[in-house]
């Protein structure tokens, strides 16, 4: 027989990529979920009673039945204990090192809190009033996606992350509005924040918009030139970079092209903000790594700014910025989920030691890798190359700094790119945004001097490409570490899981010290009722001024005669039981029950009685959450005959029909009317849960609530 004539291609065959089809699950966790690393000892807040100290996990038996609470100690001797399905009221207290303890039952709290929220008004106003300016704008209201973006979007060689795909669909979506977008995205260093500025700035070029990019150095524009020229290059765009590397003929070229209207992105430093550079038609700013410019190129970005559409992309968003962000001011998305392949970065906190440093060298040369070494102090740069070719002598080094004219810095950092270097000795202009992933040790000298901030950017430049990476962060022997240095080292050693750029900003807040939203004035508000709880109310008055409803949270109050808890033996981690604890006390629907039931079968095994027990009490709080209901308290009552077990259900008021189906229901249930109250005599144990459960969804089914 002939053969048959029949070539396979393949997408990569095609393309020359290979695009991985594995959907990344969304992390669990949220960002305000700290329970994971809430430790005894550790400060907290409880809404209602003020600033305790965590005293851990205890079970007590009450009643005859076992159950977890969290242990808070205030002041003197005073102690909370609060049930585990009530650890929504405690949050972690950030604001400071050492608060001071509330007495329990004093009023101190409640006046502490009253004078906040009369500071926070003040703010809140002023903010209503920036937030309202904003509304009445009037920007560009983009149009839809059209096939080309499709097209683009599904040339991305890389698999998004769900974090990723939320915050374009954010960014896309604000764009449309046509009030100007003013929004953040905070993502983790190599968390795909690039490619959420390039969708977004395809989009506003298709509607004859100019963008632009404004970053922090030089050798950052030049990268971001390559990577959009890279993703654009099927297409009209014109992409240029304005930066110091150019020539002044070059430059001015650019500045010319930008008010014709020719160049359509441009990507530069803060010489994009020169009085000389202006746009024919500007519909996007993104601006990368806003702390890093100074309040003069603030005040000119802003001036930038009016009416345009705003994309801020940050990793250690500074405190201010976080503090806009998450009380409402500005929008805020946040990047939590890696991509696939990375790995947490190994990292040593430590006191200078040479042979430590040529063993690290060496080591990344031994597998054809490179290393940066960062020593950000100009004058002794080249000593300090000198020794690490003393102690490396293989070791090809070259030296690269801010005050080197463009053509040398340039070649350098082109030459190293490219291979012809195996270490870097640089200060920290490699802080912002290279992506070199063949460079996967880093060795930071002197490391106490640099800002938290700073020690994350930098540590974000290694490990990119999947490869375990080293991050050795070094400080003098003979030299005796002030408190906020030692603490920032110690956080940015303890915080090297992927995606704590968040946690870091957090972190940095508490070291430095929060200052007020607006205007440069320190404020001991923050301290006093931690950042949590002063950024609650912020939301709730500027809420409030706005015209909006302010819902309290509803506060359960579940009494249950069962023995409902998880059990070290079942979940050992106790952040890990806090954690699950945290989630159940938040569930407002039955689908999230079913969904926390499979992820323990799925983490820990088939679920115990106990555990099982703390399901059920979650779906009547469901139920509860969507009635309406404040208190169901089930109690022994002794009357004739055995003892029975009696529910007491409020606030409840039933129409005609549903007083009609309790008393085919329940018949000897009893409805008082004047107390909005529901009494119904139960079985008790560990059926009594599921009967509510029951007998309120057949007497509110579904349907008739909604």
């Amino acid at each position: 027989a002939d053969p048959v004539k029949l070539a396979v291609l393949a997408e990569s065959d095609l393309t020359g990529r290979r695009r991985a089809h594995r959907r990344a699950r969304p992390r669990r966790r949220d960002a305000e979920g700290f329970f994971d690393d809430l430790k005894v000892g550790d400060y907290v807040v409880h809404h209602q009673h003020g600033v305790a100290r965590y005293g851990g996990m205890v079970k007590r038996a009450i009643g005859g039945v076992d159950r977890d609470y969290l242990l808070l100690e205030y002041k003197g001797d005073d102690r909370l204990y609060v049930p585990s399905d009530q650890i929504d009221a405690v949050r972690h207290y950030t604001g400071g090192d050492n608060p001071t303890l509330n007495r329990l039952g004093g009023d101190g709290w409640q006046r502490t809190k009253a004078k906040v929220r009369a500071a926070v008004a003040e703010i809140a106003q002023e903010l209503v009033v920036l937030y309202q300016k904003r509304l009445q704008e009037i920007g560009h209201a983009f149009t839809p996606d059209t096939p080309w973006q499709r097209e683009l979007e599904e040339a991305f060689p890389y698999q998004e992350t769900p974090d990723q795909l939320k915050a374009i669909a954010d960014v896309k979506a604000d764009m449309e509005e046509p009030s100007p977008m003013d929004r953040l995205v905070c993502g983790d260093v190599g968390f795909g924040k690039t490619e959420v500025a390039i969708r977004a700035a395809f989009k506003a070029v298709q509607d004859g918009k100019q963008v632009a990019v404004l970053v922090p150095t030089t050798l950052l524009a030049q990268q971001h030139v390559q990577t959009f020229s890279d993703r654009l290059a099927g297409y009209p765009v014109r992409v240029e970079v304005l930066s110091r590397f150019l020539t002044p003929g070059q430059a001015r070229k650019v500045a010319q092209g930008l008010a014709s209207g020719e160049v359509d992105i441009v990507i530069g430093t803060h010489r994009l903000l020169s009085a000389d550079v202006a746009f024919k038609d500007l519909g996007l700013l993104v601006v990368d790594e806003e702390q890093r410019f100074g309040v003069t190129h603030k005040e000119q970005i802003k001036q930038l700014r009016t009416g345009v559409d705003v994309l801020t992309l940050t990793a250690t968003p500074i405190p201010r910025t976080l503090e806009m962000s998450l009380t409402g001011i500005r929008d805020l998305t946040l990047l939590n989920t890696p991509p696939a392949e990375r790995q947490p970065i190994l990292t040593y906190v430590g006191e200078h030691d040479e042979r430590a440093i040529a063993e690290a060298i060496r080591r990344e040369l031994l597998r054809e890798g490179q290393v940066f070494f960062v020593h950000n102090r100009v004058f002794d740069i080249e000593d300090t190359a000198a020794r690490v070719r003393e102690l490396v002598p293989e070791a090809r080094v070259a030296v690269a700094h801010g005050q080197m004219d463009e053509g040398s810095l340039e070649r350098v950092v082109l030459d190293f790119w490219e291979g012809e270097y195996d270490v870097l000795v640089c200060t920290t202009i490699i802080e912002s945004g290279i992506d070199m992933p063949t460079v996967n040790t880093l060795v930071v000298d002197r490391a106490e001097l640099l800002g938290l901030g700073q020690l994350h950017q930098i540590r974000g430049r290694v490990g990119r490409a999947g490869q375990r990476a080293y991050a050795y962060l070094l400080h003098p022997r003979d030299r005796v570490l002030t408190e906020e240095a030692y603490e920032r080292l110690k956080t940015i050693g303890e915080a090297t899981e992927l995606g704590s750029g968040f946690k870091i900003a957090m972190r940095d807040l508490e070291i430095r010290g929060a200052g007020n939203l607006l205007g440069t004035g320190q404020s001991g508000h923050i301290a006093a009722v931690g950042y949590d709880l002063y950024c609650q109310m912020v939301s709730e008055v500027v809420a409030e001024l706005k015209g909006e409803e302010v819902r309290e949270p509803a506060e359960i109050k579940l009494d249950l005669p069962l023995d409902a808890h998880l059990a070290p033996a079942y979940v050992p981690k106790e952040e890990l039981r806090l954690e699950a604890y945290r989630r159940l006390a938040a569930v407002t629907s039955e689908a999230e029950v079913v969904d926390i039931r499979a992820e323990w079968e799925d983490r820990y095994g088939s679920v115990p009685d106990q555990a099982a027990a703390l399901l059920d009490v979650a779906r009547l709080r469901a139920e509860a959450a969507r009635l309406g209901l404040r208190e169901v308290n089930v109690v022994r009552t002794t009357g004739f005959g055995a003892p029975t077990w009696t529910a007491r259900l409020s606030p409840v008021n039933l129409k005609v029909s549903q007083q009609v189906r309790l008393k085919r229901l329940a018949p000897k249930a009893i409805h008082k009317p004047d107390l909005a109250q529901l009494v119904v005599p139960v079985k008790g144990g560990r059926e009594v849960a599921r009967e509510l459960v029951d007998l309120l969804q057949s007497l509110f089914p579904a349907e008739a609530a909604a």
